[in-house]
């Protein structure tokens, strides 16, 4: 409590971080070990379906805009 009225401030910790050596063939083995597939399907009438909403929605705000 007394070492900040006389001007010591407290310091960051040093630490060692252990050094890491790049192995391109660990890595593509790990990303390979790491990898799945997905099978996405898209659904093509959900995409008709927004369409549809976006086109009532135009269709609405147009119709109050010209009352």
């Amino acid at each position: 409590m007394m070492k900040p009225m006389f001007g010591f401030r407290a310091k960051p910790r040093k630490f060692d971080m252990p050094t890491r050596y790049y192995d391109p063939e660990k890595e593509k083995k790990r990303r390979q070990r790491m990898k799945f597939e997905t099978k996405r399907k898209r659904h093509r009438a959900q995409n008709i379906r927004v369409v549809l909403y976006a086109v009532g929605l135009i269709m609405v705000i147009w119709i109050i805009a010209a009352l």
